[in-house]
């Protein structure tokens, strides 16, 4: 298993994986960290298509992932993976879209446990009343993703 740090315009991002896959990518608050000089060969291609994504270059990632989770954990994982760049879904409608409206509790508590920071996009869940609610990174950061992947475009008066 090895382990990167790298540069994002939100803080020090840690990646961690190995030939299986990319199990974790994370935010951290530490900034004594520093970016990692040698990338290993299995972690290189996320390091890249995350600074795409951070320049505004990618909208969708395909590398290898190997998240570490309960079968119900992963279910709720890979239904975040289908909600498009640019768009935001309810903790309601995920839970909907799961098939157990109840559950939302269990959907919000496997998004939040969610171990793939922006790949699985779980950034993109908001209440049901478009707000901006729990985010393991800081709802700063949360604000600063969408803001990312849908900027406001200013219309033209003309």
């Amino acid at each position: 298993m090895a382990e990167i740090y790298i540069q994002s315009p939100v803080g020090i991002t840690l990646i961690e994986g190995g030939a299986e896959g990319v199990s974790k990518i994370s935010v951290l608050d530490d900034d004594k960290l520093v970016p990692s000089h040698d990338i290993p060969h299995e972690l290189a291609d996320a390091a890249k298509q995350l600074e795409e994504y951070f320049e505004g270059k990618r909208t969708g990632f395909d590398f290898k992932l190997n998240p570490q989770g309960t079968d119900f954990q992963k279910k709720v994982w890979k239904a975040l993976l289908e909600i498009p760049f640019g768009k935001t879904m309810s903790y309601q409608d995920l839970s909907i879209k799961l098939g157990d409206v109840k559950a939302i509790r269990a959907v919000a508590s496997a998004n939040g446990k969610n171990p793939l920071w922006i790949v699985v996009p779980c950034h993109r869940v908001i209440g049901s009343d478009g707000s901006l609610t729990g985010y393991a990174g800081g709802l700063w950061r949360k604000k600063w993703l969408l803001e990312h992947e849908n900027p406001v475009k200013q219309q033209s008066l003309f």
